[in-house]
């Protein structure tokens, strides 16, 4: 008898769950317009290449084959001519990575260039001579004595690049670990 029960409830469940079945109808959704994060994060993946051109005191972020941003920087004391050695003052050239970055307590935020390279390994070993390294994209000093100003008009650095504090922040957002980093005469 409790067999013929339990077929019984089992029929009517399944009959039930039958009779009320529900369609929906799907209907397409507006979309939000993206908030200034999700822009950030699409501009940064957007970003496939820095380009330096020593020349012009110039740094882009390249996107698609063209300039996206363009901002001034200082280079090295001894601006002409690529890094030979440590401490000859000049600013790298050639094709580089943005390999780790950090927060500097002397210039604020900091991402390095994967200098040197290995040609620029090789030439230093045939010349034996030490390469040198830490070579950085970074912002001002943040120095009561001395304004921002000070420095966005020299080339004062040891071989890095340097740029406003504001124009780092916008840098450091948009611009991925990983990415490329050209830099010409």
């Amino acid at each position: 008898m409790r067999w013929l029960f339990a077929l019984f409830c089992l029929g009517m469940t399944s009959v039930s769950q039958a009779a009320f079945t529900e369609t929906i109808v799907t209907r397409p959704i507006e979309k939000a317009a993206p908030s200034p994060l999700q822009l950030k994060r699409q501009q940064a993946s957007a970003i496939e290449k820095i380009l330096v051109i020593k020349s012009e005191r110039r740094l882009q972020l390249i996107s698609g084959g063209t300039p996206l941003k363009t901002y001034r920087i200082s280079l090295g004391k001894q601006p002409k001519g690529a890094k030979l050695r440590e401490g000859d003052k000049r600013t790298p050239e050639g094709l580089y990575w943005i390999d780790w970055r950090k927060q500097s307590d002397r210039y604020n935020l900091a991402m390095h260039v994967s200098y040197p390279n290995i040609s620029d390994s090789a030439r230093a070993r045939r010349e034996g001579v030490p390469p040198g390294g830490m070579i950085m994209i970074h912002g001002t000093p943040l120095d009561e004595e001395y304004p921002e100003e000070v420095f966005h008009t020299l080339d004062w650095t040891e071989g890095c690049i340097a740029m406003t504090n504001s124009d780092m922040r916008e840098v450091w957002n948009l611009v991925p670990d990983g990415t490329m980093i050209e830099i010409r005469p």
